[in-house]
């Protein structure tokens, strides 16, 4: 029953579920924090861009081990990223579901336009987050770069009161 969601589960595991989000985030970023403060970085410390983003910062690094350690902790992070993919999807199946066999066609238009504006911007962020870090470097322009980065970084977040 997945539009009932807050009534199922109870505050209790509401609150548990967001406190492991915030955990699973603050681990994931300071463990790329800790790592991007150890690489040595021999071409400089100017990036093209309008904050510190990964993929740029590795560019500067001149420490092999270093660069394959951040590589590994993008990988498990993109790991952790599709798992949750795989879970906002299911669930939007479940809604789906669920809001078709809502008999009258306001009640599906209703449900309809709250989740979709929703499903649309957390796509947008996950497929331009997802192409900023794993596209080959052969496709990398500093443009093209700065686009993708602005539309994961700064369009999801402004949508969202829209939302």
């Amino acid at each position: 029953k997945p539009l009932h969601y807050g009534t199922l589960l109870g505050s209790r595991a509401c609150a548990h579920m967001a406190a492991a989000a915030w955990a699973s985030g603050f681990l994931i970023a300071l463990l790329h924090t800790a790592n991007t403060f150890s690489l040595p970085l021999c071409q400089g410390n100017a990036l093209g861009q309008f904050f510190c983003e990964l993929p740029h910062i590795l560019k500067l690094s001149c420490s092999h081990s270093g660069y394959l350690r951040e590589i590994g902790l993008i990988g498990v992070t993109a790991s952790l990223s599709f798992s949750c993919f795989i879970f906002i999807v299911f669930s939007y199946v479940q809604i789906f579901r669920a809001v078709l066999r809502i008999p009258s066609q306001q009640g599906r238009h209703k449900a309809f336009s709250t989740c979709l504006p929703h499903l649309a911007v957390v796509s947008l962020f996950l497929s331009t987050a997802t192409f900023a870090y794993l596209k080959p470097p052969s496709i990398s322009s500093p443009s093209l770069d700065l686009v993708v980065s602005v539309l994961y970084s700064v369009v999801p977040p402004a949508l969202n009161p829209l939302i």
